[in-house]
């Protein structure tokens, strides 16, 4: 019986060495030059280009943050940070400096659970602009704000959620941007009845085009979260539900591609890009991480490549960033940690 087992380790040893060999070549040949291997491989690596530093001195006083903080946005002229929060009792909006001096905050009563927020700066009008996915009478609803408050205009039916275009109506609207050309793009809902990429002319008169079928599919969507222009004349949306970023024609809006190997751990949730315009900014909220992607040039746009990452602490909870044309600073708005914080570029003094 001994002599029997004798016999048979050797046998056991070669077949164990046989399986370790067969299963290094298959992860071998499952990785090469794949995406997956890219994100999976490299992805601890990347932090090391250090694009951004946190600026710790930034706000001079945080104890103004009395919510949770869910957007920022920078206006690109007058050197100020907006800062949208929820919470019973508190102030929906603070500004402050770059510098990190408080300004204001607005008593506005028109406001009730703010989302998105986002700072234009023309020749004709300074303002803000706000997205409500708050149940009241102000609610379901993205308006247009004075930068000390005052309401100007309503886009949508207020207290009433819905799908209908004439009149306009939203379900949750989770983000707003304004082009260079001044028109409105609104990604519609953050989880109500729509899933909508709607395109508005100036100012909000009249819709020039609309994608708004949910699902997984090419132009469809599953809680569509943030969406920004780049340098191209392109639209890139967060598609939250389905872990991707998908990206449209501006003025046609044709659908021309989507990246998702680089989220298979976690959703978009916000998308903007660095002042150089070479780089998106990409929040990713239950990994508490910010995470760079290359910009493709003009044509295909390929697949997506980190490039650099921002490991933040557990719990913090990104949600929504925005960046300043001027200095290239980076704000995050931070559900978990009720604070925004500034990152500011390494290359820069």
């Amino acid at each position: 019986m001994f002599a029997s087992v004798k016999r048979i380790k050797p046998f056991v040893v070669f077949v164990m060495i046989v399986s370790l060999l067969s299963l290094w070549i298959f992860l071998l040949t499952r990785f090469t030059n794949s995406a997956s291997a890219r994100y999976y491989l490299k992805l601890p690596k990347v932090a090391e280009k250090n694009l951004y530093k946190l600026d710790t001195a930034w706000p001079n006083f945080p104890e103004y943050f009395s919510g949770q903080v869910f957007g920022v946005a920078v206006d690109p002229v007058a050197d100020v940070v907006y800062v949208a929060q929820r919470g019973e009792s508190v102030p929906k909006v603070l500004m402050f400096t770059e510098q990190g001096y408080f300004l204001r905050k607005w008593n506005t009563t028109t406001i009730e659970m703010p989302h998105g927020i986002f700072a234009t700066n023309t020749a004709s009008l300074s303002s803000v602009w706000v997205t409500d996915v708050g149940n009241g009478k102000y609610g379901h609803t993205v308006k247009q704000y004075t930068p000390s408050g005052k309401l100007l205009q309503i886009l949508g039916t207020p207290g009433t959620p819905g799908s209908n275009l004439n009149p306009l109506q939203f379900d949750q609207p989770a983000e707003v941007f304004v082009s260079n050309k001044e028109e409105i793009y609104i990604v519609d809902g953050d989880g109500g009845l729509n899933n909508r990429l709607i395109k508005l002319a100036n100012q909000g008169l009249g819709i020039v085009w609309m994608r708004a079928e949910k699902g997984a599919g090419p132009s469809q969507f599953y809680i569509p979260h943030s969406v920004t222009e780049d340098n191209v004349g392109r639209i890139w949306v967060a598609d939250r539900g389905n872990k991707r970023l998908q990206t449209f024609d501006a003025a046609s809006g044709e659908w021309l591609g989507s990246w998702s190997s680089c989220f298979t751990d976690d959703a978009p949730y916000s998308v903007r890009l660095t002042s150089d315009k070479k780089f998106f900014i990409v929040a990713q909220l239950n990994v508490n991480r910010i995470v760079f992607l290359s910009v493709p040039p003009i044509g295909d746009i390929g697949t997506c490549r980190i490039e650099d990452t921002i490991q933040l602490a557990d719990d913090v909870k990104p949600h929504l960033v925005d960046v300043s044309q001027k200095t290239g600073a980076i704000y995050v708005a931070e559900i978990g940690a009720r604070q925004a914080q500034k990152f500011i570029p390494t290359n820069r003094k």
